[in-house]
């Protein structure tokens, strides 16, 4: 989906969706989708995993992507699963790849492993601190420094695919938006191909932060990020970390249901489906979904959204 030279109007109704029927009308002739996983790990971890890799198989997504633990915790199974993706499946796997925790030429050989394993596609991401989100970020010696950074060593290493992140209600260390905006240009600069939001509420969100990026003159596809988590209290807890604002309606639908995992899943489905359609009813043709390795809660999101096994998605 490569942003068009027009601007929103924004007149997205706010208030609790009516998914179900919002969401199929239309079709998902239209819509491009991606999904991201997490590597195992555990064996019944992997085993799910790769069950929930071959149902969406069926969906014929752009991409699946596989998420690396902060300090490389999980390099090695991340490195497993995409090459497993890539040797076994269908699909384009791309490989999340990080600044933290390695140095440049510790970086630069897992990038020639996975483009010797037939991986043409990496997510670059500068990546959270090694203790985690709240933790401050600081360049590990030797290494990349930021996500532009390594995007312009990844390109000198192969012609990869590279998407980066995107923060449609800024990244907690961004100053203001001018600066939101600047680093998201130097990672295009430095070759970056694509961008993925992070998860948000509401479709003016991403419409706004759209064409914010519009007028400073970006426009490689932005993608926006969905999220799947069923468990509410994990995403208000992931939202306030991230400073992503959980909209009234959305509190009071999922507050009462601590006790019902079932509605929580079939709520989760519909609202992602349902944000989905509003955007694609503004000219939004494709979307990524964090999964969390839930692989009927995604297929069912792709069912309401009009996405069907045998679907026909074109290359971005």
């Amino acid at each position: 989906m490569i942003i068009e030279e027009t601007r929103h109007d924004h007149t997205v109704d706010q208030a609790a969706p009516g998914a179900l029927a919002r969401a199929s009308a239309g079709g998902g002739k239209d819509v491009r989708i991606s999904f991201e996983f997490f590597p195992p790990k555990t064996e019944k971890m992997g085993e799910t995993l790769w069950a929930s890799i071959k149902k969406l198989e069926a969906l014929n997504p752009d991409f699946v992507s596989v998420t690396y633990g902060a300090g490389g915790s999980t390099r090695e199974r991340t490195h497993q699963t995409v090459a497993r993706i890539t040797k076994e499946t269908s699909l384009n796997a791309a490989a999340h790849l990080t600044c933290v925790g390695a140095d440049k030429r510790e970086i630069d050989d897992i990038a020639r492993d996975y483009w010797q394993a037939g991986v043409r596609h990496i997510v670059a991401l500068r990546g959270d601190p090694v203790e985690g989100i709240e933790g401050s970020y600081v360049p590990y010696k030797g290494g990349y420094a930021y996500g532009s950074d390594l995007v312009a060593g990844l390109k000198k290493i192969a012609d990869f695919e590279i998407s980066v992140s995107a923060y449609p209600e800024l990244h907690p260390e961004s100053l203001n938006w001018s600066d939101e905006l600047d680093n998201l240009k130097r990672k295009i600069d430095a070759g970056a191909t694509r961008a993925i939001t992070q998860f948000f509420f509401s479709a003016d969100t991403f419409l706004r932060y759209q064409d914010k990026a519009l007028d400073a003159g970006i426009t490689i596809p932005i993608i926006p990020g969905l999220m799947l988590q069923p468990n509410y209290r994990g995403l208000k807890r992931i939202s306030k970390l991230c400073y992503i604002s959980v909209p009234d309606w959305y509190h009071e639908l999922f507050e009462p249901l601590d006790d019902d995992p079932q509605t929580r899943l079939l709520l989760t489905a519909s609202t992602a489906a349902d944000l989905a359609a509003q955007l694609r009813d503004k000219g939004v043709q494709s979307f990524h979904f964090y999964t969390l390795n839930k692989a009927d809660l995604a297929y069912t999101t792709c069912q309401i959204l009009g996405v069907k096994p045998g679907h026909e998605s074109a290359s971005i």
